[in-house]
């Protein structure tokens, strides 16, 4: 706690005197994000340090393993991303995972969370995985297995996006963009998904928003 209170001395002599007046007009105008993102609640994670984004510039979903639950099921996910859509009318909505991801791991051994009985809930929303695992990655184990589990689990929850009416009503008249993206901690990397070839690839400077869905795995 005196690391975080000393931070906080820090920011406030430091970051926030010099943008002292971005602070009093997200103040008195509100915040106008352009940006949906939903990411992990990994604390390795920060979207507005990977992205280099500015306060008020992103709005942020955080769960275990950036899952988009069923319409069905309300919680605080559901209810950010309505606010996030309907009232912020974001243009854009980021689903982004990250390797090394303890939730997906979990995901593909249901056993090792059965002790955490709301984790266990939470995680049978992907319940799918492990199949779609054993069909298509066979082949891989270890962190390579992981890895593509993620990249799976992003395009999953990117579809399951569309399920929301208020979503899918934006995409159909083009005012709302979706995109698949992979942190990878080791490196400081993102990789974002290319519909055309199926592949998550490194996301350049000069990347658009990606289309409002991807069809395919990596």
């Amino acid at each position: 706690m005196q690391r975080l209170a000393k931070g906080i001395h820090s920011f406030q002599r430091g970051y926030f005197a010099s943008h002292r007046q971005l602070f009093e007009q997200l103040a008195t105008a509100g915040q106008r994000p352009e940006t949906l993102f939903v990411t992990c609640s990994d604390s390795r994670v920060v979207p507005n340090l990977i992205t280099n984004a500015p306060p008020g510039e992103l709005f942020v979903i955080r769960n275990a393993g950036n899952l988009i639950p069923h319409p069905s099921l309300p919680g605080g996910t559901a209810a950010s991303l309505e606010y996030a859509v309907e009232v912020l009318e974001v243009e854009n909505i980021i689903v982004c995972g990250h390797t090394q991801c303890g939730a997906i791991g979990a995901i593909l051994d249901p056993q090792s969370a059965a002790h955490l009985p709301f984790v266990k809930r939470w995680i049978e929303q992907a319940a799918h995985l492990p199949e779609l695992m054993k069909e298509r990655y066979a082949h891989l184990t270890g962190e390579a297995l992981i890895t593509a589990a993620v990249q799976e689990n992003v395009l999953s929850q990117v579809e399951h996006l569309r399920e929301f009416e208020f979503v899918r009503k934006r995409l159909d008249a083009g005012k709302i963009h979706l995109s698949a993206w992979v942190f990878k901690i080791a490196t400081g990397q993102v990789f974002d998904f290319n519909p055309e070839s199926a592949e998550f690839e490194p996301l350049s400077p000069e990347a658009s928003a990606a289309p409002s869905a991807p069809d395919a795995g990596p």
